[in-house]
């Protein structure tokens, strides 16, 4: 296929691209770098998805999520679209099949994460690649300015440069301040990029602020004003928990999402809110990240978010069908301090973080020099109790290490059960006649997984199986481990827990590369993120969604006519233009209150019941000895 709205509409289903869509297919298809940002639900994926079909080779896309990955490959097998993705939790003979299958043209997408791109098996592989496109997702890491900085992506145009061809790159992101713009240029070597902007103005999401001590009350208030679909984010992950019994007993149905809970608890929460068999789901920011369900109505913030471009891309989940949706900000004064304490804590002293990371070899076994890009099953909670080590101050030092590129540290990590036949169809047949035992079992794998055992790893399932023999669960994992031991499969058990990967070969922890100025300047850039934050809180002057696209750099934009502070401003002149008309109706003759509301505007009776109340308090009205209505005139 070569017609893009031909692709389009035969392998999504779509009649018509979304605004910029095609424009940056074009500029990709004319092999030029193109720098793309595109908002929150705006359709960045298929901007690469849709060129890499025509073009010859296979795109390679770089992201820093594991989840988005996987949910991407598989949306695109369901098409019947070859991809796959290289994270952590692979093992290297998985990796190495993966590797194969790009080189001689089985894989049209291939996923991997920044710090990939750096490792001596993928440097040397990619070599025989024919690489049709780069396509950089979440663009904003590659700068220091940016809100979520991860150095390996400085690497991403230094590896283009070392391949064979150089194919054009596509970087996307959802916004981007100015300063922000230009590093990604800069950093990802973008020779004379097309540029496109799609305006962060969402114009049927209105934006509002509210300062309550309540927030629990206020919150449902909102939700029994906002029909249809919600989301509530907040901070932890004992809050979501507390806040949904609070609303499932106020008759408000709600579920909790956050990384604790087990994988398939979490997907099946996920797929209930998904089909509107839950309707509010109270999370962490765990949620959200790769669903794309357009009927959310309103999405709550409990709690400040730490800058403005987590808002804004939270926020943005709503209302992605177009119809009109809310998004509500509720805050206190204790916010605005835990805000800024929560940046000064999450840069601990170096020589903390050091400790924290010779103490994490020491509890994984790492030895010096060893362990690049391996994963490890990792308990946070024995961890510190090992090492004695402060919670708070613990988890900021791993997540410091993990922006620095030293670590990744995932924490709600799952991975199903995956196996491969590693002998041929003889070999294995003579094992069955010797060992009549694994007959039947091995004769069930063929049959529900068929014969692409013997060229790749498939995700099984251990229930499907025991199911299919009459065994038990357990006994389907000493059948498979048996295969493993005695090298008739490879056999990778799920993993439902969270996962620590040493970037780098494990170093002495007196020489991380921890540069001191680099970290003090991040520092101050989150802090001055977190103050542009409380200031959009605190400021009830402008106009949310003009304040939101002037820190996008967004100027000569009108006010959006629908957030609370428009609003405000609406009924402030309204109920003006009601009091002067009261008062001129007044001026002729006494009136009951009905014939007045009918006199000023029957169809705003009580908006205009306020004001004749207001008048009365202000003395400027009066009732008479008939009970009507008059002007005080004494």
């Amino acid at each position: 296929m070569t017609n893009p709205n031909h692709i389009l509409k035969q392998v999504w289903g779509f009649d018509k691209f979304r605004p910029f869509q095609e424009e940056i297919i074009t500029s990709v298809l004319n092999k030029q770098d193109t720098l793309a940002f595109l908002p929150t639900g705006g359709g960045k994926s298929l901007c690469f998805q849709v060129p890499a079909l025509i073009l010859e080779g296979t795109c390679l896309v770089i992201t820093p999520l594991i989840a988005l990955m996987k949910d991407q490959v598989e949306k695109l097998k369901k098409n019947h679209i070859l991809a796959s993705a290289i994270h952590s939790g692979l093992s290297s003979r998985e990796i190495d099949i993966i590797l194969d299958n790009v080189i001689y043209g089985q894989i049209k997408f291939l996923y991997v994460s920044p710090e990939r791109l750096k490792t001596p098996l993928f440097l040397a592989r990619v070599q025989k690649m024919k690489i049709c496109l780069i396509a950089v997702d979440e663009a904003h890491c590659v700068s220091q300015w940016g809100y979520d900085f991860r150095p390996p992506y400085l690497d991403i145009g230094e590896f283009r440069a070392q391949l064979p061809v150089i194919p054009p790159i596509l970087a996307l992101t959802a916004s981007a301040t100015k300063d922000v713009k230009a590093d990604i240029i800069q950093k990802l070597l973008l020779k004379d990029p097309q540029i496109f902007t799609q305006s962060c103005a969402r114009d049927n999401l209105s934006y509002s602020v509210f300062y309550h001590e309540n927030k629990e009350k206020k919150i449902q208030e909102v939700l029994q004003k906002v029909p249809g679909t919600a989301i509530i984010y907040v901070r932890n992950r004992r809050k979501t928990e507390s806040l949904s019994q609070y609303l499932n007993q106020r008759g408000l149905q709600s579920e909790c999402y956050h990384a604790g809970l087990s994988f398939d608890e979490r997907t099946a929460r996920q797929d209930r809110w998904i089909k509107n068999k839950t309707r509010i789901m109270v999370s962490t920011n765990a949620f959200g990240m790769g669903i794309d369900k357009p009927d959310v109505r309103v999405v709550i913030h409990l709690d400040l978010p730490e800058n403005i471009e987590a808002y804004y891309q939270e926020a943005g989940r709503g209302g992605r069908d177009g119809r009109k949706a809310f998004a509500v900000l509720l805050y206190n004064h204790t916010d605005i301090k835990q805000l800024s304490d929560k940046v000064e804590d999450s840069f601990p002293e170096i020589e903390f973080i050091k400790h924290t990371y010779q103490c994490l070899a020491n509890f994984l076994k790492v030895a010096v020099g060893g362990g690049q890009m391996a994963s490890y099953d990792f308990d946070f909670e024995i961890f510190i109790s090992n090492f004695k080590l402060p919670k708070r101050k613990a988890y900021n030092a791993l997540k410091r290490l993990e922006s620095e590129g030293i670590i990744e540290f995932n924490e709600a990590y799952f991975s199903p059960s995956r196996a491969m036949i590693v002998i041929n169809n003889q070999e294995l047949y003579q094992y069955q006649v010797k060992n009549i035992g694994m007959d039947k079992f091995i004769k069930t794998l063929l049959r529900i997984y068929g014969g692409s055992l013997f060229t790749t790893f498939l995700t099984i399932n251990e229930t499907v199986l025991a199911k299919s023999l009459n065994i038990s669960e357990k006994e389907v994992r000493l059948a498979l481990n048996a295969l493993r031991s005695y090298k008739i499969i490879e056999y990778i058990e799920q993993k439902n827990q969270p996962q620590i990967v040493f970037l780098t070969p494990r170093m002495d922890a007196r020489n991380l590369p921890i540069d001191q100025k680099k970290m003090a300047f991040r520092k101050q850039v989150e802090e001055t993120k977190s103050k542009a934050m409380t200031q959009y809180a605190l400021n009830n002057q402008v106009c949310r969604s003009l304040q939101i696209l002037e820190y996008f750099g967004e100027t000569n934009v009108n006010t959006c006519g629908k957030c609370d502070v428009c609003l405000a401003k609406i009924k402030s002149t309204e109920s003006l233009t009601f009091q002067n008309k009261i008062l001129s109706t007044l001026s002729n003759n006494d009136l009951t209150i009905q014939e007045l509301i009918k006199s000023v505007d029957p169809e705003n009776e009580k908006a205009v019941l306020n004001d004749i109340r207001l008048l009365l308090d202000l003395e400027k009205i009066r009732y008479n000895s008939k009970g009507n209505l008059e002007l005080n005139n004494t």
